[in-house]
């Protein structure tokens, strides 16, 4: 049975003079694919911050299983959720196993730690970059980046993926491949966000779609009327 991992409740979110979101309600649940389609500017990002803890709503509030989010530490917070943005730009030149390593931090001094090894070689397979694990980050490719980044998510072992059009710099082949990845989670019992600007993809994975439109309104929540694309 499906559970609410995260509840937002009247989200709203300013800068100045500009309103980047207002009055969102939204719940995220267990063992579905959740995606946010909207125009450009519609909030979309934004919203994934606000439920990822990165951006603090400047009105409503959001919470994880019960417990205000704002309350959660930053280790803590790392152990439930993984977000990949659009982008990810990195200072140094690490290799691609190291990146992936990197999601393993969160578990750093707790009995799961003995499991990295393990789950860091599982998620250079899930994400097609076995084959990049020795090369430079810069070096990649913008799709393979994509793809070296989400093996780094999966790596962190999250119950919530936050994933900011993670199909933006993938081709065909491989956006499949990460939606499919994304709908396996879900399967599996894990909360999965996925901001997308394509529609078709939406509406082929999604259980459930929110419509973002000038920062949203109570009630921009929507199910999908399609079936998911089976993996």
């Amino acid at each position: 049975m499906s559970e609410v991992v995260l509840s937002a409740r009247g989200v709203g979110v300013r800068i100045d003079r500009a309103t980047l979101l207002d009055g969102v309600d939204l719940d995220v649940r267990t063992g579905e694919v959740l995606v946010v389609v909207g125009p450009n500017g519609a909030g979309k990002s934004t919203l994934l911050g606000v439920l990822a803890g990165d951006v603090v709503p400047s009105s409503g509030h959001v919470a994880w299983r019960g417990r205000p989010l704002a309350s959660i530490g930053v280790a803590e917070l790392a152990r439930h959720r993984a977000v990949l943005l659009q982008e990810s730009r990195l200072s140094f030149p690490f290799r691609v196993v190291d990146v992936v390593r990197m999601g393993r931090a969160p578990w750093r001094g707790t009995p799961r730690e003995e499991h990295d090894d393990e789950v860091v070689a599982r998620a250079h397979v899930t994400a097609d970059v076995l084959h990049l694990a020795a090369r430079r980050y810069p070096s990649l490719s913008g799709g393979e980046k994509a793809r070296a980044s989400f093996a780094r998510v999966l790596a962190q072992e999250p119950r919530l993926l936050l994933l900011d059009e993670p199909t933006a710099a993938l081709d065909v082949r491989h956006q499949e491949h990460v939606l499919a990845q994304a709908r396996d989670r879900a399967r599996a019992g894990d909360a999965v966000v996925v901001v997308l600007h394509d529609l078709s993809l939406a509406a082929a994975w999604a259980d459930r779609v929110v419509v973002l439109d000038g920062g949203g309104s109570p009630g921009t929540e929507h199910p999908t009327t399609c079936s998911p694309t089976p993996s």
